[in-house]
């Protein structure tokens, strides 16, 4: 297992997990929103954000956290050698998303300058949450199962998942007790 992709709601878990599996196999990881964010919470150029993606999974092995499934799917899965959903409950995302945003500490998935704050955009990006498996979802999986229905998918759904999966991985690897689809 050399090239990680982590998709899921946001509060999910994905930029933990990412730093977790980075650290155990010494893979860098790739934080897609590091990425696509400019200071202020500026949209790049869609261009701009694909030559950011392609520089960073230009190397043999990484893990990339972050969906941007339409922008970035042709880029990174015919490369990948696992996807990892986090089919985290949504009550527990919407829940750390405000916890974190009324914390704003600095996190280093998010671009210099994006600090997080309670909003009008902030009331809109907690519908994204709420509605993320009903709505935006399925169009994840449908990019996915075009561009790389051969790469193999574990899901994981909740804390004690993730640590079970965690715990049965070695420094070089293939997951083998989670539950695949």
């Amino acid at each position: 297992m050399q090239r990680i992709v982590i998709l899921g709601n946001a509060g999910s878990g994905k930029s933990t997990l990412a730093r977790a599996l980075g650290e155990q196999l010494s893979l860098p990881v790739v934080h897609l929103d590091r990425l696509f964010w400019e200071p202020g919470w500026v949209e790049p150029d869609a261009e701009q954000f694909r030559e950011r993606v392609r520089v960073a999974i230009a190397t043999d092995a990484w893990v990339c956290e972050g969906n941007y499934a339409r922008r970035t799917f042709d880029l990174r899965l015919p490369h990948a050698d696992l996807i990892i959903w986090l089919d985290t409950p949504r009550l527990t995302c919407f829940t750390r998303v405000i916890r974190r945003s009324v914390m704003n500490r600095p996190r280093p998935d998010i671009a210099v300058g994006c600090s997080e704050k309670l909003d009008r955009e902030f009331l809109t990006f907690l519908k994204f949450v709420w509605t993320f498996d009903r709505g935006y979802r399925p169009g994840i999986e449908a990019v996915r199962l075009a561009v790389g229905p051969q790469v193999p998918v574990v899901h994981l759904r909740g804390t004690g998942q993730i640590e079970a999966f965690l715990r049965n991985l070695g420094p070089s690897s293939a997951p083998c007790r989670a539950t695949t689809s």
